[in-house]
């Protein structure tokens, strides 16, 4: 059943809104030097598995944005482990951990580089980020790879890649592609205001359903759509079609 916003027993568009701005006070950039934010070397290899602890306190720690941050990295792994056991595809959790919670890097200072897709530049460093952590180095172009791709309009090939691609891009539908979006909005008034944050998700509304490629990613798309699609129609009723917003 399609979940419904703005109806009696159910929260308001408005009121959601109003919740969801709040998430934007974690969207303050990290301002250090980089070396300050390289991973601890594990030391020796019988600490191996103590670099699942490193990538995930480096994500917790500097990973401070309401859209794209930690608890995306949480999603994304989590979500791409549930599709690919839906399709009865085994993955190299290795390469899916690393992949997930390090994929966004580039988003944030002093890993992001202007003009450059944050994908493209993630890929490049990643191999510095995990050196001497403990990290099976002989995996490193696997997890290069699904960072690689990781947006919906990429191509992703191996199956780290494939689900890791598809949990994203399904993360840009739904309630949470709701939340993530506005979690953005100003409350100053700058950029993006609520209109602009209506477009963004009318955007990925558009662009995103078509790009998630495996069985189980698909079968979780017309829930998410029809979520988005109703509370952007709730949303234009609620406010004279953003006149209000």
């Amino acid at each position: 059943m399609t979940k419904r916003y703005g109806t009696p027993g159910l929260v308001r568009a408005g009121l959601l809104i109003g919740l969801i701005g709040a998430l934007v006070n974690s969207a303050n950039a990290v301002r250090a030097d980089a070396a300050q934010y390289a991973l601890p070397a594990t030391g020796t290899p019988a600490a191996a598995s103590d670099w699942h602890v490193s990538v995930r306190e480096l994500a917790a720690k500097h990973f401070k944005n309401p859209a794209w941050g930690y608890s995306h990295c949480m999603r994304d792994y989590a979500l791409a482990r549930e599709l690919a056991a839906a399709d009865h595809v085994a993955l190299d959790d290795d390469v899916l951990f690393a992949a997930a919670y390090l994929h966004d890097i580039a988003a944030f200072a002093p890993w992001e580089k202007e003009k450059i897709d944050h994908s493209d530049v993630a890929a490049d460093l990643i191999d510095t980020i995990l050196k001497g952590t403990g990290f099976p180095m002989s995996k490193i172009d696997a997890v290069r790879s699904a960072i690689r791709t990781h947006m919906y309009y990429r191509d992703p090939a191996a199956p780290e890649a494939l689900y890791l691609h598809d949990a994203d891009a399904l993360d840009w539908l739904g309630a949470i592609g709701v939340a993530r979006i506005f979690g953005l909005v100003d409350p100053k008034g700058g950029d993006p205001d609520g209109p602009k944050a209506v477009k963004m998700l009318e955007d990925n509304l558009k662009n995103t359903p078509s790009r998630v490629l495996s069985p189980a990613g698909k079968a979780l798309v017309p829930a998410r759509k029809a979520e988005l699609e109703q509370f952007l129609k709730e949303l234009r009723h609620e406010t004279e079609n953003l006149k209000t917003l």
